[in-house]
């Protein structure tokens, strides 16, 4: 009966149950004062009735709040959260948006985001199959060039490498979307090139150097019009080695917009260059445990690069449990000829380098992998980001955060045969974050200094999971 009455009946009717508990409160404290008043045992027997009153409307207050949370707060709450992913996030399903309490909200949010989801899906998938004509059109066109090709943006950032750039460019540093081109090539030399290409009007040449300053990469400069940047054409000077990936192309021209200006944590979110990683190790005790398997994802303007993703297998130095096995199907035979605990997490190291760190639990990761900072003579010194915090902003904490929770919301599948691997686990977790990015951007939350106050409120969801 309750149920088929509106919402602001509902309403109503529990503030006029409140109104009259307070009644009745008050009223049987004044009997109970009246009653008392006579008896000088008993004291002043209106002051006891006061007492007894307060604490009955306190009581009354609290129980009336915990029925508005339940049934109306959190309700909203969670309504608000999945209109949210349904809209930035194309997930979940219209039978999702329950509001019972809510009267007529729940079928109305239901409507619009059935309408909504409907035409942005349409223009979502003509904007994609565009774009990714024009992206095997691009591809076909370049891979018929018979040089190795890097786009550099004019604040010096890589804007697009094709596979034989990156497997040149792989002697130098992990080949990243994005990154200095300082990182690889001698800034000296860089200028000088620049400034003779600039006189002479045309190209110029040098040879880039490894870490030993030995000639390993001859590079032709080419500035390009607008002062867009400038064209790498980079040639071998011994055999390249081969790439290792299916990796034909690699571009987001959005980077040659690209200012980066400012502090890394006053930038807005899809500016950002993340790396999102995942571990599988010999158990759960940091201290004690050790890594078996290391796995991570970039991602440039909000999106996952393809094609830049690093994954190993770790030899961790001693037997792993059955019980681990079990869990993530790595076992001693598989490791026995991979790298050690610190060559692999120095390797990632050299990926993650000026990128915003991403996991989901961080802490547990990040513990493994600051233990081997002095044997690799670097630091995890990253801004970091927690999935399970950036879930709690954006759904609330009174849901669950788990990976798999998570996933669900967002409409994200999870195979069941990738499901606690490391790569498996940072593929999702890369999806879950580039899913609430505009989510958190949608609550105002523009920055990684923003969203990084906003996951400090939450902090003891992660005390909880790493007692």
């Amino acid at each position: 009966m309750i149920s088929r009455l509106g919402l602001r009946v509902r309403i109503f009717l529990l503030f006029a149950l409140l109104a009259g508990a307070i009644i009745a409160a008050v009223a049987g404290g004044l009997l109970l004062g009246y009653r008392y008043a006579d008896v000088p045992a008993a004291g002043n027997g209106f002051i006891a009735a006061a007492v007894v009153s307060t604490f009955a409307i306190l009581g009354l207050t609290v129980c009336v709040w915990l029925l508005f949370d339940e049934n109306v707060a959190k309700p909203i709450q969670r309504l608000a959260a999945q209109l949210r992913a349904r809209t930035h996030a194309d997930a979940g399903h219209s039978d999702e948006l329950e509001a019972r309490y809510l009267g007529d909200l729940g079928p109305a949010a239901r409507a619009v985001a059935e309408r909504l989801g409907g035409e942005a899906a349409g223009a979502l998938d003509q904007a994609t199959a565009r774009l990714q004509t024009e992206h095997e059109w691009l591809t076909a066109l370049l891979s018929e060039i018979p040089v190795a090709v890097v786009l550099v943006s004019a604040n010096d950032r890589i804007a697009l490498y094709d596979a034989q750039a990156g497997a040149l460019l792989s002697r130098l540093a992990p080949p990243r979307l994005g990154a200095p081109i300082t990182d690889y090539i001698d800034r000296k030399r860089l200028a000088a090139a620049r400034a003779e290409a600039a006189t002479t009007a045309g190209e110029a040449a040098f040879d880039a150097v490894d870490t030993n300053g030995e000639p390993c990469l001859g590079v032709r400069l080419r500035p390009l019009s607008r002062g867009l940047g400038e064209m790498l054409l980079l040639e071998s000077t011994a055999p390249a080695p081969s790439a290792t990936s299916a990796r034909p192309l690699v571009f987001d021209f959005e980077l040659l917009d690209r200012q980066n200006e400012g502090s890394v944590t006053d930038r807005p979110l899809p500016d950002l260059d993340f790396v999102v990683l995942d571990t599988e190790t010999t158990g759960l005790e940091p201290e004690r445990d050790e890594l078996v398997q290391i796995a991570a994802v970039r991602m440039v303007n909000g999106r996952s690069v393809a094609g830049e993703a690093m994954e190993t297998l770790v030899n961790p130095g001693r037997s792993i449990p059955p019980q681990s096995s079990r869990v993530h199907g790595i076992t001693d035979e598989q490791v026995a000829d991979a790298p050690r605990v610190a060559e692999a997490v120095g390797r990632l190291h050299d990926f993650a380098r000026d990128a915003v760190l991403v996991a989901h639990n961080a802490p547990f990761d990040l513990a493994f992998l600051k233990r081997r900072e002095a044997e690799i003579g670097a630091r995890f010194d990253h801004p970091v980001l927690d999935t399970v915090l950036l879930s709690a902003v954006v759904f609330g904490p009174h849901e669950a955060h788990n990976l798999d929770a998570l996933c669900a919301r967002l409409g994200i599948d999870i195979p069941d045969e990738r499901r606690h691997t490391a790569p498996g686990d940072a593929e999702v977790t890369a999806a879950a974050l580039c899913a609430m990015i505009p989510m958190l951007q949608a609550r105002g939350f523009m920055t990684l200094r923003e969203v990084l106050q906003q996951t400090r409120r939450h902090g003891r969801l992660l005390q909880d999971l790493n007692p």
